[in-house]
């Protein structure tokens, strides 16, 4: 079960079905969906069925603004991984209503889900598109470090991007969180 986990400005929790309109709000935007793969939203209801299918996964969060108490993102792990599916890794992915941009919230959501992931993992992998430059920086602010890129298939937009793998190891997520100290 999804645990709730709490930042200083986020409530990171399991989506509901009531979520919907929030997830539709930020998920209709053309900035947001199509640089992390997915096409625009478009409707509530295609949201509330992706928040059944795809939200509904174990360790997958919706980012609540605790000023506002609205959804305003997901991030959690989502299970795929450029090693295949055999490997025992897990690939952190997130989505943030462009309205948000450059606050750190993003950042700020990813540390907290990745203290909640190192408790059982060894080893996470991120990873982002050709132009999706703000992923890019997210990643390397939550500390991943670049390992190799290729092309991949997008399937939900049917195109071939290119793909900038990461990874971040337990260790090496422990000494970070350390020196912060």
């Amino acid at each position: 079960m999804t645990p709730v986990i709490e930042t200083p400005r986020l409530l990171l929790r399991p989506f509901q079905d009531t979520d919907a309109a929030d997830v539709y709000r930020y998920a209709q935007d053309p900035a947001v969906g199509p640089v992390a793969g997915w096409p625009p939203h478009q409707s509530v209801e295609e949201s509330r069925e992706i928040i059944r299918t795809v939200f509904s996964a174990p360790d997958v969060f919706a980012m609540e603004l605790k000023e506002t108490s609205a959804v305003i993102g997901s991030v959690g792990f989502v299970g795929s991984h450029p090693a295949g599916e055999h490997c025992p890794d897990d690939e952190l992915g997130y989505a943030l209503s462009r309205q948000y941009w450059g606050r750190g919230l993003m950042p700020e959501a990813a540390q907290a889900v990745l203290r909640y992931g190192f408790e059982r993992l060894h080893r996470v992998w991120c990873a982002h598109y050709a132009g999706n430059w703000r992923s890019a920086a997210v990643i390397r602010k939550c500390g991943f470090r670049y390992q190799f890129s290729r092309p991949t298939e997008v399937t939900l937009l049917g195109e071939t991007r290119q793909t900038y793998f990461y990874v971040l190891t337990k260790e090496a997520w422990r000494e970070r969180v350390s020196g912060a100290l």
